[in-house]
């Protein structure tokens, strides 16, 4: 038996800010992106040269303009993820219940509007990928798979 190639993916980072009340913020995404039009959580791709909790922390603050605490951030969540063009991708879901600032959409480009949502019932316009990791989320499961 040969061995398998080596796997290469993108590896992505969100951070899901977790109210009191137990909703998350998602983000609407406007046009040009995989997630077009559809509620994501805050994130992307982490950078070369990044950790991961960098790149999520990066990210957050860049797209809905709260800072984190680094110490106030919490892996939740792992999940293996092929996107529909058949493109493996990793992803890490982070969550926080403390940040400074008030959520509002800081990249226009990347954000038309901002929605609480409930993780266990994602909206019906939530990207599939998304709306998988936080059923996850919400259900306390630490890894998962989702397209493949």
């Amino acid at each position: 038996m040969s061995p398998l190639p080596q796997l290469r993916c993108v590896i992505d980072v969100m951070v899901l800010l977790h109210r009191d009340d137990g909703r998350v913020l998602l983000l609407r995404r406007p046009g040009g992106s995989l997630t077009e039009g559809l509620l994501a959580p805050p994130g992307g791709h982490v950078g070369r040269g990044e950790t991961f909790a960098d790149g999520a922390l990066r990210e957050v603050r860049a797209e809905v303009g709260v800072a984190v605490d680094p110490l106030d951030l919490e892996f939740c969540h792992l999940v293996h993820h092929r996107d529909p063009h058949g493109e493996d991708r990793v992803g890490i879901a982070f969550t926080t219940q403390r940040w400074s600032g008030e959520p509002r959409g800081g990249e226009p480009r990347k954000c038309s509007a901002l929605v609480w949502a409930d993780p266990a019932r994602p909206p019906a316009d939530c990207a599939p990928y998304s709306a998988a990791v936080l059923r996850q989320f919400a259900r306390g499961a630490l890894i998962s798979t989702d397209g493949l």
